[in-house]
């Protein structure tokens, strides 16, 4: 999945199926389902993954770019028995509506682009959960980069919504990310010739080179009260990974359950990097949030 650039690459809907797709039964471990549902009169194409022995449920939700469904992760967490809604972005693909981005010309993190994708993630959680047995694991959303915005407010709409993972998602300003990654140039080596200290100062000082209102996740993640893992890299050069795990730590002070896992050696995308330590990590954190739901 290519989601390194945010910004420079990067209520309640009435759900409509369409025919399903053929049922896969080549596979040992799950089956699949092609599914298309409405979001803000606009319908969205998507694959469920069914594992034979479900513990678990998610809907994944996009980074920046033009991203079709993502089959590969779809496939990885299906064989470890977590059921899983994957769709086309909207203008992307087969779905309808039209896709916000750079590429034509367009912001994607302005807040109304923000809140029509989280309003996608929000429709995509219904049609799940109109597909699950009426004894289920805990439902959840996973995205990546971009999704940081998106996840949190999409939560906030969805009250069967119990959990997050956000895998290098951002804790900080949409205007706050845009200075730290004007600042980095996007360069591998930038960590190499820079420090924490100087990286916050640009980050807190620097004159923002577009005018648009700001997305603050911090707000929204201070209202919830769901589980959340973030899976960071130490080498990030696209979000301010100290600045994020800070903010993190101040709302689990005032109580949230918000857990993260540094990877030192790893950059932006640790989803989808070489490592499977980020991903395992993610899957054992979701078979302990689905052992704390039985507990109780």
């Amino acid at each position: 999945m290519k989601s390194c650039l945010l910004f420079l690459l990067c209520s309640f809907n009435l759900i409509v199926f369409g025919q399903a797709g053929k049922q896969q039964t080549d596979h040992p471990d799950f089956t699949t389902e092609d599914i298309i549902f409405t979001s803000t009169k606009v319908n969205l194409a998507g694959t469920v993954y069914r594992p034979k022995h479900s513990y678990a449920s998610v809907v994944l939700v996009h980074g920046s770019g033009k991203e079709t469904r993502m089959e590969e992760m779809a496939v990885l967490l299906a064989k470890n028995g977590i059921t899983v809604l994957t769709y086309d972005k909207r203008g992307v693909g087969k779905s309808g509506g039209v896709y916000v981005g750079p590429e034509v010309g367009t912001n994607n993190i302005d807040p109304s682009n923000l809140d029509v994708l989280a309003s996608d993630a929000d429709a995509a959680s219904n049609a799940l959960l109109k597909l699950l047995p009426r004894k289920h694991g805990p439902l959840g959303l996973m995205g990546f980069s971009q999704a940081g915005w998106i996840i949190p407010l999409a939560a906030a709409k969805n009250k069967m919504v119990s959990y997050m993972v956000l895998f290098s998602g951002p804790v900080v300003t949409t205007l706050e990310q845009l200075r730290f990654q004007f600042y980095t140039e996007g360069k591998s080596r930038f960590w190499d010739t820079h420090t924490e200290t100087e990286a916050r100062e640009h980050v807190r000082s620097d004159p923002d080179k577009y005018q648009f209102a700001p997305t603050d996740p911090n707000s929204t993640l201070a209202d919830l009260s769901i589980r959340g893992l973030w899976l960071f890299g130490g080498k990030d050069v696209q979000i301010p990974v100290g600045l994020s795990i800070e903010h993190l730590n101040e709302l689990k002070a005032q109580g949230k359950s918000y857990d993260y896992q540094l990877f030192p050696e790893l950059g932006h995308n640790t989803g989808f990097s070489k490592s499977a330590e980020p991903v395992s990590a993610a899957i054992q954190w979701i078979k302990n949030i689905n052992n704390l739901k039985k507990r109780k």
